[in-house]
């Protein structure tokens, strides 16, 4: 059963409410960590600077670089600090519009689907990045000083972090395509060595163009994948059991 029904300005309002208060809670994020953005900066390179050779740091090519780019790193945390609270006023929105039935599914999703890209990023940075620069400061040929520009370092990492967010995302994806009557978990369990291949295609595209950090995405998928397919299996059972009965 759906609550009551809206006009379309109810809907516009609260709809502007909610964007006000998203955008009110990561400009307030982000002014709290602004004292603290080169630090954050400091913190965020550490796998890089401590496989750097000896006397090699850190470079700014632009000349608002040193301000820049601790400025745009704040303003992503802030978003991703506050992508609770982004997901909630998401939630808050759509739900007057859903079934019962259908609330009972969204909430747990959006909530683990949170859970999910953090762990994401988590993985990115303390089991990633410490793999792949240090391969990318070992292969480096012999009279060529490493000195990364700050912007393009930041760049980089975030692009990792959003790749891996979105991978660890696997799960969430499966039971949602199964429980939507997409497909079956058999479907899916036949067509295993083509969600493997497609793994590998999806770290080709969304990693830098070296075998490490491709594979270092893919086989996580891979696993989230049959983590996935794991849960929808024991989910459709148990609707199968409650329907017999």
């Amino acid at each position: 059963m759906k609550s009551k029904n809206y006009s379309l300005t109810d809907h516009l309002l609260e709809l502007r409410n909610r964007i006000l208060i998203i955008v009110s809670s990561i400009v307030i994020c982000a002014v709290l960590l602004s004292p603290f953005a080169n630090t954050i900066y400091n913190f965020l390179s550490l796998p890089l600077l401590s496989v750097l050779p000896e006397g090699s740091s850190m470079i700014a090519v632009d000349v608002a670089a040193p301000f820049l780019a601790p400025f745009k790193l704040i303003v992503l945390l802030a978003i991703a600090i506050t992508f609770p609270i982004s997901i909630y006023n998401f939630w808050a929105f759509i739900s007057p519009g859903l079934y019962n039935n259908e609330r009972k599914f969204v909430a747990p999703i959006l909530i683990s689907s949170t859970i999910l890209f953090y762990l994401g990023i988590l993985f990115a940075y303390y089991i990633v990045f410490p793999l792949i620069f240090s391969f990318f400061t070992s292969i480096a040929p012999a009279g060529v000083q490493i000195a990364t520009d700050i912007t393009s370092f930041l760049n980089f990492v975030i692009k990792i972090f959003f790749a891996f967010g979105l991978a660890f995302e696997v799960p969430i994806i499966t039971l949602v395509v199964v429980l939507a009557g997409l497909t079956t978990v058999e479907s899916l369990s036949r067509k295993r060595p083509y969600i493997i291949v497609f793994a590998f295609i999806i770290g080709m595209i969304l990693t830098p163009p070296d075998v490490i950090s491709q594979v270092l995405l893919a086989i996580p998928i891979w696993v989230l994948f049959e983590f996935g397919l794991f849960l929808a299996k024991i989910i459709t059972k148990n609707k199968g059991k409650k329907k017999r009965i």
